[in-house]
């Protein structure tokens, strides 16, 4: 477990971009009822509702986080969104059982050396630092105990996967295959075509326009339309209103001083010769005289201590370090070593030191005191975790009896408006099914309600509706506008656009086809090619797009020049003229390893996917849609 400092996992990254990700609740039930239900089983294990709102949650966050200004949180809400975040929570549930059911387990030292190569949790020396550890999971309101066992499933899973990327193999005929098709290239001169260009000489007559009209009645309906008034309910919305005395404040840093402090933390370094499970006692005292020879000499001459673990220490981490391991905390190594650690003086050096993983030589290089930070520093992050946590607890009541007074008095949102303090809002402008402004209503349940008979018709509140994670609106229709026709006179020349481009497309593919075959019969002065050709590849396409470039290395280049003409997806004709085929240089060791590799990784995906679908058929899945 000593090589931690040093070690870096994927699996164990991906864990920490799930950390860092803000408002992560674990281990934290849902404060409505239906939290207590499952949205779906595997082999009779549920996964319960909290459970898929945290997903939906961190989903959200991840979302945000990258797209930032361009978030729009009704990305999330649609059914198949859910449903794949479903699948994924389903899919790790499959993938557990299936570790579990062949035996695998996790070694507590893997575990800890995991966790402890997480540079997140290292500090400025970047070392493991428990304190920076224990903090950042706070912030986060997860317990250790509660992440151990989030890396530990991670672990479970990378060891039910490790045989898949052992078994990836790619004949090197396919990879030089590969090589040649990505990097042989062909010279071009290329002309395009535009329907912009025939856009003057076309022109839809009355007939063609009426049949437009006629055949294509939907595109010119005004959809339905609403406007609308509405109440948010946000939990933190209500979190802001909530009140915390500076009593309290004071009060509950009092009682958790050791969550704001920096416990003390030695700066250790090791010499470790291992000692197996299965060594024999022979091997054990020949081990022991060996860390007793290597006492005696740093006992004799201290300053030899780096110099000796780099040359005799077997944990090949610290050891190239001069076996240090960096600041450390109580709770974080075997307990032999740490007991023997924290009763030591600066510069003193203990041994052997006899744990499960061997002997140790210890020495003590600095002790860092403990320290807490003055409640001035973590008084408004406690502030605001007490509005929250008074807000939580009671959210779930809140919300319950504002869906009650918006059901029972439904004429009229001000009766809950008045009741928790909350603003009624208004539509700027007309709404349809497929508004997305504003945000808290671009919810497909709320829009569903609001389209209702029961809510036009009745002129009743819609049910308070969660569009987003703690956040429910309820809504009413204020005036109601159903689908019209426009007339033939309101959307002509809209359909006269359309037909002009229609037109104009069919007229750059006449003209392109009718070059083309004039070229390939021969007329090689129907096109100005331009004085400057481009080389061109499928890892260099200069522009192209990919159905004309396909073109290009498809055609018959066994004469020279040859032409290909191509109509590509915006409409355009490309026509081309091939000038030559270069062949690229043979592949060098270096470059045949890389494209293997790649080839591999792809495989890797395409088998593990097909893994993956295999476990699904294998165990009992039970999806319940109306509870997600």
């Amino acid at each position: 477990m000593f090589d931690f400092v040093h070690r870096k996992k994927t699996i164990v990254q991906i864990i920490l971009f799930l950390v860092m990700l803000p408002f992560l609740f674990w281990g934290i039930q849902s404060y409505r009822n239906e939290s207590q239900s499952a949205v779906a089983t595997v082999e009779g294990e549920e996964i319960p509702r909290w459970e898929f709102d945290q997903a939906m949650r961190n989903q959200h966050d991840r979302l945000r986080n990258m797209l930032k200004d361009n978030f729009n949180s009704a990305m999330l809400d649609s059914p198949e969104m859910r449903l794949a975040v479903l699948e994924g929570l389903i899919q790790q549930k499959i993938m557990h059982r299936e570790a579990e059911e062949i035996g695998l387990t996790v070694l507590d030292s893997r575990l800890a050396s995991e966790i402890q190569s997480i540079s997140a949790f290292h500090d400025e020396n970047g070392k493991f630092s428990y304190q920076r550890y224990e903090e950042l999971l706070r912030r986060q309101q997860m317990t250790p105990v509660i992440f151990e066992d989030k890396v530990g499933a991670e672990i479970l899973q990378q060891q039910l996967l490790e045989p898949l990327s052992s078994s990836a193999m790619v004949a090197d005929a396919i990879v030089q295959a590969v090589i040649r098709l990505s990097e042989v290239k062909r010279e071009i001169n290329q002309v395009e075509i535009a329907p912009d260009q025939y856009l003057s000489e076309v022109n839809p007559d009355e007939d063609a326009i009426k049949t437009y009209y006629d055949q294509h009645q939907a595109e010119f309906l005004l959809p339905e339309r609403v406007r609308i008034e509405y109440l948010v309910l946000s939990l933190n919305d209500l979190a802001r209103q909530e009140t915390v005395t500076s009593e309290e404040v004071r009060n509950y840093y009092e009682d958790h001083q050791s969550d704001y402090g920096q416990p003390e933390e030695r700066l250790a370094s090791h010499i470790l010769i291992a000692v197996k499970d299965t060594t024999s006692e022979e091997a054990h005292a020949e081990a022991k005289r060996k860390v007793e020879d290597i006492l005696a000499q740093v006992t004799q001459d201290p300053d030899k201590f780096a110099e000796l673990a780099k040359e005799f220490s077997d944990d090949s981490g610290s050891a190239k370090s001069g076996g240090e391991l960096g600041f450390l905390g109580k709770g974080v190594l075997v307990k032999e070593f740490e007991d023997a650690l924290f009763q030591m003086e600066p510069n003193e050096i203990r041994g052997p030191v006899e744990t499960a993983f061997g002997f140790h030589i210890i020495k003590l290089s600095e002790i860092k005191p403990a320290q807490v930070a003055p409640v001035e520093e973590v008084e408004d992050s406690i502030e605001e975790m007490l509005k929250r946590q008074k807000i939580t607890s009671r959210f779930g009541e809140i919300a319950e009896e504002f869906s009650n007074i918006v059901y029972e008095q439904s004429d009229s949102l001000l009766p809950a408006a008045d009741r928790f303090n909350l603003t009624v809002k208004q539509s700027d402008d007309w709404i349809n099914k497929k508004s997305r402004e504003p945000v808290e209503i671009a919810n497909e349940k709320l829009m569903q309600a609001l389209f209702s008979e029961d809510v036009i018709k009745e002129g009743r509140n819609t049910d308070a509706i969660e569009v987003m994670p703690d956040t429910f609106v309820s809504a009413r229709v204020l005036e109601h506008k159903p689908a019209t026709a426009q007339s033939l006179e309101v959307v002509r020349d809209q359909i006269v656009e359309k037909l002009k481009l229609q037109l104009a497309a069919e007229k750059t593919v006449e003209e392109g086809s009718d070059k083309l075959a004039r070229l390939i019969a021969g007329e090689t002065d129907l096109v100005d090619w331009g004085d400057t050709p481009k080389t061109v590849s499928y890892m260099q396409s200069q522009g192209l797009d990919i159905e004309t470039l396909r073109a290009i290395f498809q055609a018959d280049v066994t004469q020279l020049p040859t032409y290909v003409g191509v109509t590509n997806l915006q409409g355009k004709y490309n026509l081309v003229r091939i000038n030559q085929v270069i062949e690229p240089d043979a592949a060098d060791k270096e470059k045949l390893q890389s494209f293997s590799g790649q080839l591999k990784q792809m495989l890797l995906q395409e088998e593990l996917a097909a893994y993956q679908a295999s476990l699904r058929q294998r165990y009992s899945v039970k999806i319940r849609p109306e509870s997600y």
